[in-house]
């Protein structure tokens, strides 16, 4: 309207403050939905504050859009690296050389060390799942964590599985089956990452957890009818590592085609 211009000539600025705080506050909530330790959703959330800055600066009549939007968010990065819920992870990527060291003392079967093992064991377990909590909670998710997060998760359910099997109290089998599902998994989410992201699904997580208690169970120099039950659980596992497995295979092939004929679509609309 032409008695808006003078209010027009104020607005860029504070429209592309607001536009970058909204672009910030998106960014975070983008960030707390995704999943931990799963590619994508940050870096997405920082270029999108960047756009709400740049969008909302350069929205009056030709201002140079502001930098605020983009320092902000680059400060809040590279705040956000060392955070609690990244020095959790880190914490349990150092308990794997120490609960190794705890597992084979003394030739491995000794009770007191075992125990001792497995406390280290519990705590790497516990904190994968504050971790994740704190890291969605608060907006705590970073570059850093979606990478370190399952390396750590891995490793120490790996070197558990390793040590139980060169002790003879698991069969190597079973490592194999769950080692090779986990990774497999997490190389099925990279190829997949370009047509979506593949959420974890409730059984998903109760294959985490009943793989923390069968785990932990053999690594207590159990006996009697406790060494029994954490046989039965240990089996439950399994069964749900291959279920869980499979699904996300489905949901891969599922996502991908779906990807695929999105594309073609928006190709076959561009065309015509």
């Amino acid at each position: 309207m032409p008695g808006d211009g003078a209010g027009s000539a104020g607005a860029p600025a504070g429209g592309g403050a607001a536009s970058a705080e909204e672009g910030i506050s998106s960014a975070g909530r983008a960030s707390a939905t995704g999943g931990d330790g799963v590619p994508g959703g940050e870096g997405d959330a920082a270029s999108g504050a960047e756009e709400a800055s740049g969008g909302g600066a350069g929205a009056g009549s030709g201002v140079k859009p502001a930098r605020g939007g983009k320092l902000a968010a680059a400060a809040v990065n590279q705040a956000s690296v060392w955070n609690v819920a990244n020095l959790l992870t880190v914490l349990r990527l150092i308990l794997v050389p120490g609960f190794v060291a705890l597992m084979l003392a003394d030739g491995g079967h000794d009770p007191a060390w075992r125990s001792l093992a497995w406390a280290a064991f519990a705590i790497a377990m516990i904190t994968d799942l504050f971790d994740g909590h704190l890291a969605r909670a608060y907006n705590l998710v970073t570059d850093f964590g979606k990478i370190a997060d399952p390396i750590a998760d891995k490793a120490i359910m790996g070197a558990a599985l390793i040590c139980l099997s060169a002790l003879g109290d698991l069969p190597w089998w079973v490592t194999g089956v769950i080692l090779g599902r986990e990774l497999g998994i997490t190389l099925l989410r990279f190829l997949v990452i370009r047509y979506g992201v593949i959420p974890a699904s409730r059984g998903g997580k109760l294959k985490t957890l009943t793989q923390g208690v069968a785990v932990g169970m053999y690594v207590l120099a159990l006996t009697g009818w406790l060494a029994t039950l954490r046989f039965w659980v240990m089996a439950v596992a399994v069964v749900l590592t291959v279920v869980t497995g499979l699904d996300y295979v489905r949901q891969a092939i599922v996502l991908r085609r779906r990807g695929i004929a999105e594309r073609k679509a928006a190709l076959e609309e561009k065309e015509a």
